[in-house]
């Protein structure tokens, strides 16, 4: 069962959402992120927490294979653009394609927030992420960041990274807004949250 984490502020460390809803070369989106996880470690990663991996829809709806989701928290005395380009690294070696905006994917990982010594990082400014934290939907289908936006601009609207999260640090809170893990469930749609659920893994 998945356990809370203990923080350390002398550790460099982030929270990242895993994502499938592709089946290819024998793997099934289950197999892909446990496989995924390996790799992390084998790349230079510590594995310090593991959500349960969850059901969620395909988004936007109906549009594509249902997904396979979890949350992690890693490790590793590196910057954030350097974790990233590592999780882009482990993408492609599970045949990533962008072929457009929020596509069926072998893989997704998303660095939701990175802590460097206890400094939760927000990047480029918090002018910057709260302009991408507020785009509107349409906006959102259209436009895709060229840098490292931190925390992840759209944290706080997916049921499915949030639930996840509620398994390994139920006591986050929002980098930017201080708004707590609870706050930001409760103002998402019933409909949303009730289509997470745990796999029997």
């Amino acid at each position: 069962m998945p356990q809370p984490i203990e923080r350390h502020k002398t550790f460099t460390f982030g929270l990242i959402s895993l994502g499938s809803n592709v089946s290819t070369q024998g793997y099934k989106p289950l197999d892909r992120l446990k496989s995924a996880l390996s790799d992390l470690r084998d790349s230079g990663f510590t594995i310090r927490a593991t959500s349960k991996y969850y059901h969620a829809p395909f988004f936007p709806p109906n549009q594509g294979a249902d997904f396979v989701n979890a949350v992690a928290e890693v490790a590793a005395d590196i910057p954030a653009e350097e974790a990233m380009q590592r999780f882009h690294e482990v993408e492609n070696n599970h045949n990533r394609e962008r072929p457009y905006r929020w596509s069926d994917r072998t893989l997704d990982i998303d660095l939701l927030t990175w802590t460097h010594e206890g400094e939760e990082l927000v990047r480029p400014d918090p002018q910057k992420q709260a302009e991408w934290r507020n785009l509107p939907l349409e906006e959102q289908k259209k436009r895709a960041p060229k840098e490292l936006i931190l925390p992840h601009p759209r944290l706080q609207d997916r049921a499915f990274v949030l639930i996840p999260l509620s398994d390994i640090a139920p006591e986050f809170r929002h980098p930017v807004t201080g708004e707590t893990l609870r706050q930001m469930l409760d103002v998402l749609p019933e409909s949303d949250k009730s289509a997470i659920f745990p796999l029997k893994t």
